[in-house]
């Protein structure tokens, strides 16, 4: 039997293998089985034939999944998997499958830069180091309007409400009493739209320091200084001081002292050039409260012994803090003379208070242990011992400020010894005392020293030797 050619049937076979996306397994299952019934059908070529469908199959498949990928992009194949050439005759560009991921043009247009010169990306208002001038304004513009060329731009700050002054102020007065700052003060005023309340500054800067120490009065009267002429104006200080005077019955209620605290900064006020000094004859024969008249009287004796050489610039003075050492204990040694003259001990709890040094109490303690170690009598002794203990009791002694002192006396009792002969015995016994009234502990008794050389009592006496006694 010849060869013959290959019937319909089979070569229909052959085109449903060209249109198939099946696996290679199942490829080649079918293949091996057409192999097998051409052969038995004498079909010798059917191998070259089921090779032509595989490619084809292969190059359709590849060109669906280039497609998706580079549409409009001239890339097509042929029906024999061959490139196809563009319309102009070149090929088009094809990338390596290392290549696509790639994100650079495949077109081979451009210089690999990236997109927009690195101002395209989310959250970018545009390439590194691009500077924005002014925006000129069109003048073909129909919204354009020439008023707008020469309009400045300000920030405003809505005048303070009057019932939110006493509550914005207050805090800034009070931290000030704190860090004494008059700058920041001065600072947080100018952020404010204060307007016509500006008067009110020194009326509740001098209200609060009323009920405050000693120290914060002078805070307060460096304020008032410091910000006439900055925030304040000196007829915003004159109004102030004269609604203080008509307040005046309300404030002696909560402060007792009023009248003569406003005199002193009246009088303060004049002597730093913030109030003028026809200020105080503008009031004579007018004032019909007692309180004011009394602010006025004491105001007016105050300037009258500055012209004698009262220092009224000093006239609150110095806080605790801010005041030298030597003067620190020249004010303790007489508070105790005052003291062991009267024999008052709140006076001279308020004495030591009103010195605003609670960190310097360990000289008092030792000012007060070396007055009863240099006395002669037992009167010092009871009453140093008294005022230690109700100073004690009432907390203005602290633990380790009374600690501090009887040690920097354990510390200086040799010295004193020279001049104090008897100044062991009598620290042994004031410490015992101490002890026994329980103001301190008995580690710091132990810690009182004895005098520890001892002598002999004569050559004769066989070596035998006593304490030194008094």
């Amino acid at each position: 039997m010849g060869l013959g050619l290959p019937s319909d049937n089979n070569r229909g076979n052959a085109d449903d293998l060209s249109d198939s996306f099946l696996s290679g397994e199942e490829e080649n299952g079918i293949i091996t089985k057409n192999i097998k019934n051409e052969i038995n059908g004498n079909w010798i070529s059917a191998p070259n034939s089921i090779h032509e469908a595989r490619l084809k199959a292969k190059a359709k498949r590849r060109l669906r999944k280039t497609s998706s990928r580079d549409s409009g992009r001239g890339d097509s194949f042929s029906e024999n998997g061959d490139p196809s050439r563009g319309t102009n005759g070149t090929a088009p560009p094809t990338s390596p499958k290392s290549k696509l991921l790639d994100r650079k043009s495949r077109a081979g247009k451009g210089r690999g830069l990236p997109k927009k010169g690195g101002a395209g990306g989310k959250g970018v208002w545009g390439p590194p180091g691009e500077v924005y001038d002014l925006e000129e304004v069109d003048v073909k513009d129909p919204n354009y309007d020439e008023a707008q060329e020469n309009c400045v731009y300000e920030t405003v700050v809505p005048p303070l409400e009057e019932g939110a002054f006493e509550k914005t102020l207050t805090p800034i007065v009070q931290e000030y009493f704190e860090h004494g700052d008059t700058n920041e003060v001065a600072e947080l005023l100018g952020e404010l739209n204060l307007g016509s309340m500006s008067s009110g500054v020194p009326m509740l800067a001098v209200s609060l320091a009323l009920e405050a120490k000693a120290s914060h009065r002078e805070l307060t009267s460096r304020l008032l200084t410091d910000l006439c002429g900055r925030v304040l104006s000196r007829s915003d200080v004159e109004s102030s001081f004269d609604k203080l005077l008509r307040e005046l019955p309300d404030l002696v209620l909560d402060t007792p002292g009023a009248p003569q605290l406003v005199g002193q900064f009246i009088a303060r006020a004049v002597k730093d050039q913030i109030l003028s000094r026809s200020y105080l004859d503008g009031y004579k024969g007018r004032v019909d409260c007692v309180h004011a008249r009394a602010a006025l009287d004491r105001a007016a004796v105050l300037l009258k012994m500055g012209l004698g050489g009262l220092r009224i610039d000093n006239l609150w003075g110095t806080g605790g803090g801010q005041r030298p050492v030597t003067q620190l204990v020249r004010e303790m040694t007489l508070l105790l003379k005052e003291y062991l003259l009267s024999g008052d001990n709140k006076e001279a709890e308020r004495c030591l208070r009103e010195l605003e040094v609670p960190h310097f109490h360990h000289e008092f303690v030792y000012e007060a242990i070396v007055m009863v170690l240099e006395s002669k009598g037992e009167k010092t002794f009871k009453m140093v011992l008294q005022l230690l203990k109700f100073l004690w009791v009432s907390s203005i002694i602290t633990v380790d400020q009374m600690r501090r002192g009887y040690e920097r006396v354990y510390m200086d009792i040799a010295e004193i010894n020279i001049d104090v002969p008897r100044a062991y015995f009598i620290l042994e016994q004031f410490v015992d005392k101490s002890f026994s009234a329980g103001f301190i502990c008995e580690k710091l008794r132990d810690l009182c020293p004895s005098r520890g050389r001892k002598r002999f009592v004569s050559e004769g006496d066989g070596g035998r030797f006593k304490l030194e006694s008094y």
